[in-house]
């Protein structure tokens, strides 16, 4: 099983009738869904047909023939034959100006806040819901964390064992705020496709786009990337936006609607840390609005380093999923990420070239 494969879409309404075939004289249709053949009762609805797989309608997205089927619409809009349907729903995955050093030294760390399309967050560490063991050591290492934000991915539903554990059932998207992301897509289309099936799942309309140029390195392809953005923005999504560390691609982006820049430290899953720190300092000086450090991280002091340059917030999966502790490395960046921003917010002493005593020389015995 495999991700949904993706095509661009309006994402409007309910698909119009591509096949118009009369039922088998068994009064079946035949209809394909997630890539499976199936065979079901003619004039049954999508909703029904979810629940026979064992699904739940109201916790996926589905898309028929090219186009998303509104969820409210699910119990009157029926299967015809040869209508190919994706059923998808989430799997782990994969504020304001930044302020400048020093100045606010008067505001209580709890007061520290920052914010992104319009969501106020305490704190600035987000973290991605892949590469655990499983579901269980994902929603404590969250815990550990203190994360309020997580990245999921939209996958297909797998519908020959609707009983497996689903991630809505370990990390509940009440409390912590989930941000679907594009992970595994390679061009623009494939991305406004996947995200539009993710609005249908979740109701969001605060997403992470990344758009990838090739899977060797994962570097993003910044023209489709920006190309999304716009298409996304135009319609209504609130895009954080994944992108190498340049600060003309992140003004760019900016200009295009994204509400967060998101450059990497280092190619995805590498964990080495962050390669330009003054790239993303230039970044940091030029947005209006937040950056987030995104890929790269390793340890916890890349994250005490993001937050030293004056990022807003870093994200992160792999250098908790496969720390030989999860819970443990979680706990770790929660620390980082805390005290990288207070070190930045005291303003950090002036570098010298030679020694300068810390005692007064004068009055020496």
């Amino acid at each position: 099983m495999g991700p949904a494969i993706i095509q661009p879409d309006d994402g409007r309404g309910r698909a119009p009738s591509m096949h118009m075939t009369m039922p088998h004289s068994d009064g079946t249709v035949s209809i394909v869904v997630n890539g499976e053949h199936k065979r079901v009762k003619a004039g049954l609805s999508i909703a029904a047909l979810a629940e026979q797989l064992g699904l739940v309608p109201e916790k996926v997205a589905v898309e028929r023939n090219l186009e998303i089927v509104p969820r409210s619409t699910l119990a009157q809009v029926c299967v015809e034959d040869g209508d190919e349907l994706e059923i998808v729903h989430f799997v782990g995955g994969g504020d304001h100006p930044v302020a400048g050093g020093g100045g606010d030294h008067a505001k209580p760390i709890a007061d520290d806040t920052w914010s992104v399309a319009g969501k106020t967050f305490r704190s600035r560490l987000i973290v991605g819901t892949g590469k655990y063991k499983d579901f269980a050591q994902n929603a404590a290492a969250l815990e550990a964390s203190g994360a309020e934000m997580v990245t999921v991915a939209v996958r297909r539903v797998n519908v020959s064992d609707p009983t497996a554990p689903m991630l809505t059932d370990f990390i509940d998207p009440a409390r912590v705020t989930y941000l679907p992301n594009t992970a595994g897509c390679f061009t623009a289309d494939e991305a406004i496709r996947t995200l539009r099936l993710a609005r249908e799942a979740g109701g969001w309309d605060l997403v992470k786009l990344e758009v990838l140029g090739e899977a060797r390195t994962l570097y993003p392809d910044m023209r489709e990337t920006l190309k999304a953005t716009e298409v996304l923005v135009r319609e209504g999504f609130k895009p954080m936006v994944y992108c190498v560390d340049d600060p003309i691609a992140a003004k760019q982006l900016e200009e295009a609607g994204a509400v967060a820049i998101m450059p990497l430290g280092a190619p995805i899953g590498s964990g080495l840390g962050i390669q330009n720190r003054v790239t993303i300092r230039l970044i940091v000086e030029g947005a209006k609005v937040p950056v987030v450090v995104d890929a790269g991280v390793g340890c916890a002091s890349d994250a005490a380093i993001a937050m030293e340059l004056g990022c807003d917030a870093v994200l992160m999966n792999t250098a908790i999923a496969e720390a030989k502790d999860p819970i443990m490395m979680a706990a770790a960046m929660k620390a980082a990420v805390e005290a990288g921003r207070m070190s930045y917010r005291a303003g950090r002493m002036g570098q010298r070239r030679y020694a300068d005593p810390s005692s007064p020389l004068a009055g020496l015995i």
